[in-house]
C-alpha cells in the first residue's frame, strides 16, 4: 500500500521527529495538538494542523475518538502514534485499523498480548526465552499476591500487570514490614494509572543491568535485531542517560540476549518496531551471567537515535517501509555497529528538589553543536514548558568510534547547553557521566538511587553562579573565553545554569 497523509497522533520531539521523516519521504504531515501547544514547534513544522481538545491529556492527546476525527477530517491514511500517550494502545491501535488507516505499528491483538505483563511472560516460557523468577497469583486478592510473594521469597518487585514507566511498582526487602503496605500501594496505582489493578510478583536482582535488544519485523516472517541498549542508569525504573553498545558485557552474554529477543518477537507475532527488555545479573561477570525477559515495548523507544547512530539504520523509515507491506529492507547480516553513542535526557526538573517537575517560559535557550552531536528537541526561547505534559526538554545524542569520546562529547555538550527559565537536570547529567563508575561502565539499575546526593549537590563555588549569571544577561562577555573554562574545569560554568531565572 502507498502511503501519502500521516496523522502524528503526539506532541513534542517524537513528533518533531516523525514529522521530519514524513517529509523526508515526501509525504504530508498533520500535527495534533491541545490549545497549550497550538504554537509549538510541532505544529508550524507539519504540514497541517488540528486542534483536538483542551490542555489536559484525556481531552486531547488520550482522546481516541477526537484523534479518529482528525484523522478523518484532514484525508490522512495513516496515524503514526509516537511514544507514550496512545502508542501502547491496543483500543486506539483497533480504532485506527477499524477507520481504514494504516496504523504505523504493532497489530492490536499484538499490543494487548504483550501490554499483559503476565501473559507476556508465559508466552516467553512457551518460547523458551529466560524470564525473571516470580509468580502470577490466580487469586488477585491482597492475601493471595502476598501468598505468591511469600513463595517468591526477598528481595522481590511487586508489579501491575498492565504497568509501565515504574508505575504500580513496589520493591519489598523485608515480608514482614513491607509486604502488605507493598501490595495495597502498587495496587492502588495501579488501578489510577492504568485502570487495571492485577499484580504479579518478580524476585529482585541484587545487582542488575537493564540491556534492551531493538527489533524490526516484517508482514513476511522476518525478524532482525539492531544489537542493543544498555539502560541501566534510571532513577525511580525511569531511565536517564541510555548506550549503545552495552559496555562491558560479554560477547556470548550480547549473542544470547540477541537470540532471545529473535525468539520472543516470532513468538509474539510481531511487527515493526519493538524493544525486548532484559536484566543482566550485574553480580555474574562472564559468559555465564543470568539473562532474563522483563517486558517487550510495543513501540519506538525514546532511545532509538542511539540505535540510528551506531548502525546507520533510520528507525522510523524502516516504520514507514514496514507499515507500507514492504519486506525489511536489510539482512541480519548486513546490520552491524560502528562506534558508541550515548543519550542524555533533558528534563524540566529541579534535582536539588528531589527532582522536582518544573514549568515556565524559556527565556534563553541554545542548544550545543559540534561534531558527533544531535540534539532532537521541539523547544524554544520565548516558548513555554506546560505543566501537563511530560518535562522532557531534549535529547543530547553523542556518538564517536569509541566510548571514551563519546563520553567527553556528551559532558562538553551538556556544559555548553544554555537553558534560562526552568530548572533542569543538566548539571545532574554532567556529574553522572564524569563518575569513574560510569566512566569505566560498571553500574547497575542501583548506581543512581545510590548516589544521589553527591549527584545532585550543589555547587561549592559561587564564583560559577557569578559567572553564569553574568553571561546569561551579558551577551558582550566572551563566549569563546567561558566555553574554554567549561572545558578545563570539572564544575564548570555552564553547568549550573540549571538553577537560574532571569528577573
Amino acid at each position: 500500500m502507498s502511503l501519502r497523509r500521516v496523522l502524528v497522533a503526539n506532541r513534542g520531539e517524537i513528533a518533531c521527529r516523525i514529522i521530519r521523516a514524513c517529509h523526508e519521504r515526501g509525504l504530508d504531515a498533520i500535527a495534533v495538538c491541545s490549545t497549550a501547544d497550538q504554537d509549538s514547534p510541532h505544529v508550524r513544522l507539519a504540514d497541517q494542523r488540528v486542534i483536538i481538545g483542551d490542555p489536559h491529556p484525556q481531552k486531547s492527546y488520550l482522546d481516541i475518538g477526537r484523534l479518529i476525527d482528525a484523522a478523518r477530517e484532514t484525508g490522512a491514511d495513516a496515524v503514526h502514534p509516537g511514544y507514550g500517550f496512545l502508542s501502547e494502545s491496543p483500543d486506539f491501535a483497533e480504532a485506527v485499523s477499524s477507520a481504514g488507516l494504516t496504523w504505523i505499528g504493532p497489530p492490536a491483538a499484538v499490543i494487548a498480548r504483550l501490554g499483559s505483563k503476565i501473559e507476556a511472560r508465559q508466552l516467553m516460557k512457551r518460547a523458551g526465552v529466560p524470564v525473571v523468577p516470580g509468580g502470577t497469583p490466580d487469586d488477585q486478592s491482597d492475601t493471595g499476591v502476598m501468598a505468591a510473594a511469600r513463595s517468591v521469597g526477598a528481595p522481590l518487585l511487586i508489579k501491575a500487570s498492565a504497568g509501565g514507566g515504574g508505575r504500580g511498582m513496589r520493591v519489598v526487602r523485608d515480608l514482614d514490614a513491607e509486604l502488605t503496605e507493598a501490595v495495597q500501594l502498587a495496587r492502588r496505582e495501579a488501578t489510577a494509572a492504568f485502570g487495571d489493578g492485577t499484580l504479579y510478583v518478580e524476585r529482585l536482582f541484587s545487582r542488575a543491568r537493564h540491556i534492551e535488544v531493538q527489533v524490526l519485523a516484517d508482514d513476511h516472517d522476518q525478524v532482525v535485531h539492531l544489537h542493543e541498549r544498555d539502560c541501566s542508569l534510571q532513577r525511580r525504573h525511569q531511565k536517564v542517560i541510555e548506550e549503545s553498545p552495552a559496555p562491558r558485557l560479554q560477547e556470548g552474554v550480547r549473542r544470547r540476549l540477541t537470540d532471545a529477543a529473535v525468539a520472543a518477537t516470532h513468538a509474539a507475532g510481531y511487527r515493526n518496531a519493538g524493544t525486548v527488555e532484559f536484566l543482566v545479573d550485574a553480580s555474574e561477570p562472564g559468559e555465564d551471567a543470568t539473562i532474563a525477559f522483563l517486558e517487550m515495548n510495543t513501540r519506538l523507544q525514546v532511545e532509538h537515535p542511539i540505535t540510528e547512530a551506531v548502525t546507520g539504520r533510520d528507525l522510523v523509515h524502516a516504520q514507514f517501509e514496514i507499515a507500507s507491506g514492504k519486506p525489511l529492507p536489510w539482512r541480519q547480516e548486513e546490520i552491524t555497529v560502528r562506534g558508541h553513542a550515548v543519550e542524555c535526557r533533558v528534563y524540566a526538573e529541579d534535582p536539588a528538589a528531589q527532582f522536582r517537575p518544573d514549568a515556565g517560559r524559556l527565556l534563553r535557550y541554545e542548544e550545543p553543536a559540534g561534531p558527533g552531536l544531535r540534539v532532537d528537541a521541539a523547544v524554544e526561547a520565548g516558548g513555554s514548558i506546560s505543566p501537563h505534559y511530560d518535562g522532557l526538554l531534549a535529547k543530547v545524542v553523542s556518538c564517536a568510534e569509541d566510548r571514551a569520546t563519546a563520553l567527553t562529547r556528551a559532558r562538553v555538550a551538556l556544559a555548553r547547553y544554555v537553558i534560562l527559565g526552568v530548572h533542569t537536570n543538566l548539571d545532574f547529567l554532567r556529574r553522572t557521566l564524569a563518575h569513574a563508575a560510569v566512566q569505566h561502565g560498571a553500574v547497575d539499575t542501583g548506581f543512581l538511587e545510590a548516589h544521589l546526593d553527591a549527584l545532585t549537590a550543589p555547587p561549592e563555588d559561587d564564583i560559577e553562579l557569578a559567572l553564569a549569571a553574568a553571561l546569561a544577561v551579558d551577551d558582550r562577555l566572551s563566549r569563546r573565553r567561558l566555553t574554554d573554562a567549561v572545558d578545563a574545569v570539572d564544575d564548570a560554568p555552564w553547568t549550573t545554569l540549571d538553577g537560574w531565572r532571569l528577573t
